[in-house]
């Protein structure tokens, strides 16, 4: 354990400058209409983001409805501000769709949403739970659904909703990974639907797979995606809360056909073959075949891979870092550490659409969670890594290494 501090240690020096803010708030301010119901029911210190999707030219916030006073679920800011500005948020697509932050609940419009994602196709994929209020008292409102949007027009191009058979009284679906590997082995694969989503539910732990092309779903399980009791207390900065959630941090590797995903409240790293959970649903009876990939430092949410070499880049909560694991070489990186500004980081990603460049959201969610969230300090960051702050790991030394299992990141 000393050694693994008297790492970072040395590395902040080094790896610090590479942190990049572009943006950070100290509570999130929306555009609004001209609604006072809505502007009277705003509680910033309510509005916490959990979900970051880069775009062309915007950047996408999921906004979920933990407590009350959330005005717009889904917003954007452009990604042409100054770095470190504090932009206010444009709801999206527009307000017509965010009546609930009024009172007004319309289950066709947006409810809470936690993640987005953007496809080959540039559509955005919305990931609505239903749920509002979910930190305090739960209350299912819609069914969840996804709501797909074209990015260059803002307009709806699909909505999905799922069978009540794959739902459970507690469902919390939060988070969500698209597969279009199998789209570049197949007639339809100039079809922007034939393609695969892979779904976390937290609170009724499970993983949801959607098939795009035939719009049909089902539901798999295992005990690894339930929160291990023993690591629901985290530690940031001294600062202590208690969290027992299930599975959340979703990450594909379409090299090696795998989903990663991770409870928060474990230290592990779990693995599933994507050609498993595509093939349909399992006979009853049949074991997930689940793999053990490695433990962490510590637990954490946001998880990524980038797709040149497998690495999984990660972010251990207690030591407030970006940090990146290859699992065939077992070479590990530190891209950055910053006790202040990675407190608690909601989302990390590879940016696709910034030349492979490492995202995140830092959002210091504990304060917010614990009621003691301050408006005089920066509680929201949204941050990059460049690719030229971490280099990347040579491909061809990648593919002659061994896969080695069960090793500790970081």
């Amino acid at each position: 354990m000393g050694t693994r501090a008297l790492l970072v240690c040395a590395c902040i020096s080094i790896v610090s400058a590479t942190l990049e803010v572009v943006n950070q708030w100290n509570l999130l301010q929306f555009d609004f209409p001209p609604d006072p119901v809505l502007l009277e029911k705003f509680q910033p210190e309510n509005t916490v983001p959990t979900g970051l999707e880069i775009g062309w030219d915007k950047l996408y916030l999921g906004i979920p409805r933990l407590r009350a006073g959330v005005p717009a679920t889904v917003a954007w800011v452009p990604r042409s501000l100054p770095p470190g500005v504090s932009p206010v948020l444009q709801a999206y697509p527009d307000w017509s769709w965010h009546s609930a932050g009024r009172g007004d609940i319309n289950c066709t419009g947006l409810i809470s949403v936690y993640r987005i994602r953007a496809d080959r196709c540039n559509r955005l994929w919305v990931l609505d739970a239903g749920v509002i209020t979910s930190i305090d008292d739960f209350r299912r409102v819609c069914p969840p659904k996804i709501l797909i949007f074209d990015m260059a027009t803002d307009r709806l191009v699909r909505s999905v909703y799922f069978p009540r058979e794959l739902l459970r009284p507690a469902s919390l679906l939060t988070n969500l990974v698209l597969d279009d590997t199998r789209a570049h082995t197949t007639r339809l694969s100039g079809t922007c639907d034939n393609i695969f989503a892979y779904i976390s539910d937290t609170v009724a732990p499970g993983i949801i797979v959607y098939d795009g092309r035939r719009d049909n779903a089902w539901r798999v399980t295992h005990a690894s995606m339930y929160p291990d009791p023993d690591l629901g207390e985290y530690d940031i900065g001294g600062e202590k809360f208690t969290l027992m959630d299930g599975i959340v941090g979703l990450a594909h590797s379409p090299t090696q056909g795998l989903l990663y995903y991770q409870p928060l409240a474990t230290d592990r790293v779990f693995s599933v073959s994507t050609a498993v959970l595509a093939a349909g649903p399992p006979a009853e009876g049949t074991d997930l075949p689940v793999n053990l990939v490695g433990r962490k430092s510590s637990q954490g949410l946001g998880i990524a891979v980038d797709p040149r070499d497998d690495t999984i880049i990660f972010s251990p909560i207690t030591e407030t870092a970006i940090a990146a694991w290859n699992p065939i070489t077992n070479s590990h990186k530190l891209l950055a550490i910053d006790p202040e500004k990675l407190q608690f980081c909601a989302e990390v990603r590879w940016a696709e659409r910034d030349n492979g460049a490492v995202w995140g959201l830092s959002t210091r969610f504990h304060k917010f969670f614990r009621r003691s969230v301050s408006k005089h300090e920066i509680n929201l960051r949204v941050f990059r890594i460049p690719e030229s702050g971490y280099g990347s790991l040579q491909p061809h030394v990648l593919r002659r290494a061994t896969r080695r299992s069960n090793a500790t990141f970081y």
